[in-house]
C-alpha cells in the first residue's frame, strides 16, 4: 500500500453503486472550469463514476460513454455545463488540440476519461482519479490532487466520505 500525503486519497469501491456514489459525492462539489481526470482500462468503472458524478452535480442529461461522440455535454437547470471527453479514439495531439479544452473550461467543467492521450494538454492544476478494476465488482481509486483548488475538493471529499479532519 503506497504511503499517502495530504494530495492523495484512496477509495476501495466494492459495487458499481459504491462507484457511483463516490462520483456523486464529488460531482456535488464541482464547478465550473474544474478538470477531473479519470485514468483507468476498458471496464474499470469509468463512465459509472461519472454517471453518479453527472447526478451529484445536477446533470438534467442521462450519462453515456462518448467514445464514438469523443464529447458528450451535460446540462444543469442553472444553466451550468459538464463536458464528458473520452479520447480513447484520439489519434494524435493535433487532433485533440482540435477539441479546444480552453473554450469547454471557459464555459463548464471537464471531465476527462484517457486524459493521457492529451499529452501535455490538460492544465496542471486537476483532480486526477486512478480506477483499477481489483476483483469483478470492486475498484480501488486514487485521487490526486494537484493545486489548491483540488486539495480544496480533496478535502471536502474526505470530510463527506470519512467525517472529521
Amino acid at each position: 500500500m503506497p504511503i499517502l500525503d495530504s494530495h492523495t486519497i484512496e477509495f476501495f469501491s466494492r459495487s458499481p453503486e459504491q462507484t457511483r456514489r463516490i462520483g456523486m459525492r464529488l460531482g456535488s462539489e464541482i464547478k465550473a472550469g474544474d478538470v477531473i481526470c479519470l485514468q483507468g482500462d476498458l471496464g474499470a468503472g469509468k463512465t459509472t463514476f461519472v454517471q453518479g458524478l453527472a447526478q451529484g452535480w445536477g446533470s438534467q442529461d442521462s450519462v453515456s460513454s462518448p467514445t464514438f461522440m469523443i464529447v458528450n455535454l451535460y446540462r444543469r437547470a442553472n444553466g451550468g455545463q459538464l463536458f464528458h471527453l473520452d479520447t480513447y479514439r484520439l489519434e494524435s495531439v493535433p487532433e485533440a488540440e482540435e477539441l479546444d479544452l480552453d473554450s469547454m473550461l471557459a464555459e463548464g467543467a471537464l471531465v476527462i476519461e484517457w486524459p493521457e492521450r492529451l499529452d501535455g494538454l490538460i492544465p496542471k492544476e486537476r483532480l486526477w482519479i486512478n480506477l483499477d478494476h481489483i476483483q469483478e465488482e470492486h475498484r480501488q481509486m486514487r485521487f490526486n490532487a494537484n493545486g489548491k483548488r483540488y486539495d480544496d475538493l480533496l478535502n471536502s471529499i474526505r470530510q463527506s466520505m470519512f467525517g472529521g479532519a
